[in-house]
């Protein structure tokens, strides 16, 4: 039989319970912005419902199924994880799945709610069914964390009020909710906050045909128009993400509009990208600069991240999360026990002929196998 977690009371002083102004300079409410964020959450752009969400069906046609049900039973939706890779869409289908529910949304990021009291300020906040989105869930404290289990199960939590002899504890209520977290590190979420998940969803990297209808879309909602071909060609330099695809093809109309042309086509994307330094694979001068440091410097790896990190010259995250998963989703890099190494298609796209018995290239087919 499985034993039951043993209820945890959170020390917090009372006044931390405020719930803070939405407009005000550093709120909890105020999520920390992720790199182009500003590319894919101007309300213009934004889909507000299913039928407008383009891509990841599979989760679509599930979240219909979880939300109806959830809308005939007059319940809030089972509490959500949405992982995957940056860029993908994990905010603005949480915004979808409220907009679904017809209740309202309040977003933060793990990183900001750094107490007890953050966190607890804002579940007292939350109407019936409302849905909390907690962005980078991974970066939660534990004692965030603590406070967040009982709310997640049972709709209360408990408080020590005072300290020594005199202290009490207060049991605070809060009203029915729907917790959606979202991440691009599923290994560093604690196994006690996952699995108090009811619904959890992978997003997958977008098709060339999905960012092709997703951008000509967003050039309609811009009144900028795109050809076909020029859809498809930004679609292809995307690296399979929304947000890379919007942020191009917001550069591409700026190369036309300065170029005084009614539209964006073929040739002003060919000659956008050539500015931009991004190659018709999606490759730009960071991913590069990674894949010529490994294959030069390190002789093909392999190589630690963080070593890796400190030669090219950004933050270790910054390259696990943004360029590290698009190099080995297009077989470039691999993950091995001893670091990371090229392989033979990163080799060949630089024009270089791996070596015979180069140890990196034996360790990665003996992972392949």
């Amino acid at each position: 039989m499985k034993k039951k977690e043993r209820q945890k009371i959170v020390e917090f002083d009372a006044d931390e319970l405020a719930l803070p102004d939405e407009r005000e300079e550093g709120s909890i409410l105020a999520r920390t912005p992720l790199p182009g964020d500003e590319e894919i959450l101007l309300p213009s752009l934004r889909p507000r419902k299913f039928n407008e969400f383009i891509g990841q069906s599979a989760i679509v046609e599930k979240l219909r199924v979880f939300i109806a049900a959830a809308r005939e039973r007059q319940e809030p939706l089972d509490h959500t994880l949405l992982l995957g890779p940056p860029g993908l869409g994990k905010t603005t289908l949480a915004n979808v799945i409220a907009a679904e529910m017809g209740v309202q949304i309040r977003i933060t990021s793990g990183p900001v709610l750094n107490r007890a009291g953050d966190v607890a300020a804002l579940l007292t906040g939350l109407r019936q069914g409302d849905v909390l989105f907690i962005d980078e869930i991974h970066r939660l404290s534990k004692n965030v964390e603590e406070v967040l289990y009982p709310a997640m199960e049972d709709y209360h939590f408990d408080v020590l009020i005072g300290k020594g002899p005199t202290a009490r504890s207060l049991r605070m209520k809060v009203q029915p909710f729907t917790l959606i977290g979202a991440t691009t590190r599923e290994g560093d979420v604690s196994a006690p906050l996952r699995t108090r998940f009811g619904v959890v969803s992978r997003i997958d990297y977008y098709t060339i045909d999905e960012l092709k209808v997703l951008i000509e879309s967003v050039s309609q909602k811009l009144q900028y128009p795109v050809t076909p071909e020029a859809a498809g060609e930004i679609a292809r330099r995307a690296r399979g993400t929304p947000r890379v695809a919007i942020r191009m093809f917001k550069r591409m109309r700026d190369v036309a509009q300065v170029g005084r042309q009614e539209s964006v086509d073929l040739k002003t994307v060919e000659s956008g990208m050539r500015m931009l330094q991004v190659d018709s694979m999606g490759l730009d001068y960071i991913d590069r600069k990674i894949l010529e440091i490994l294959l030069k410097r390190f002789d093909g790896g392999p190589v630690s991240l963080d070593t890796l990190a400190v030669s090219v010259g950004e933050e270790a995250d910054t390259i696990y999360d943004v360029y590290e998963s698009f190099l080995i989703q297009i077989g470039f890099i691999a993950r091995t026990s001893r670091g990371r190494i090229a392989t033979r298609a990163a080799y060949e796209y630089f024009g270089m002929k791996p070596p015979e018995q180069n140890p990196s290239q034996n360790q990665l087919r003996l992972f392949d196998n």
